[in-house]
């Protein structure tokens, strides 16, 4: 084995602020991050898969909610995550990015917010005590969906 790039990386165990789902879309990474800190989210455990929140909502397979759901509790477990993050984006590829929407950006708003309304109700099916909000990246910053801020809330 040859080491190839030395780095110290903090070996102490973690708290997380919050189980981020989101896409992988590389064009939101630096904004999601930036705006998680803003929100105080330093320690994030991230769920990143095609589509985002896609796989709760409308999940290709079973195995695509059961995984993510499993990734969100073992981020309770393991890392007491106190609250979970689902945040979508414009142009999303997995959901045939914006031309699907035919160039109306309030279509395609309102269909990832519902589509997180979505996701969120499994969420709180599975996890009932856990805070979930929901977000959507755009090419201009992040907005927040609505105040479904807490557990149950509707």
């Amino acid at each position: 084995m040859i080491k190839r790039f030395h780095f110290d990386s903090p070996a102490e165990h973690y708290r997380a602020d919050a189980a981020v789902v989101w896409c992988y879309d590389d064009r939101f990474t630096l904004v999601v991050r930036k705006f998680l800190k803003r929100i105080g989210v330093a320690r994030a455990d991230s769920v990143r898969v095609a589509g985002g929140a896609m796989a709760l909502a409308s999940p290709k397979s079973d195995f695509e909610r059961a995984y993510v759901l499993e990734q969100l509790r073992l981020s309770r477990k393991l890392h007491q995550a106190e609250r979970i993050i689902l945040i979508a984006h414009r142009d999303c590829g997995a959901y045939g990015g914006s031309p699907r929407f035919n160039g109306s950006a309030e279509a395609e708003t309102a269909f990832h917010g519902s589509e997180l309304a979505r996701a969120v109700e499994v969420i709180r099916a599975a996890l009932p005590e856990v805070p979930v909000e929901r977000y959507f990246a755009d090419f201009d910053g992040v907005w927040e969906l609505d105040s479904a801020r807490s557990a149950g809330a509707d």
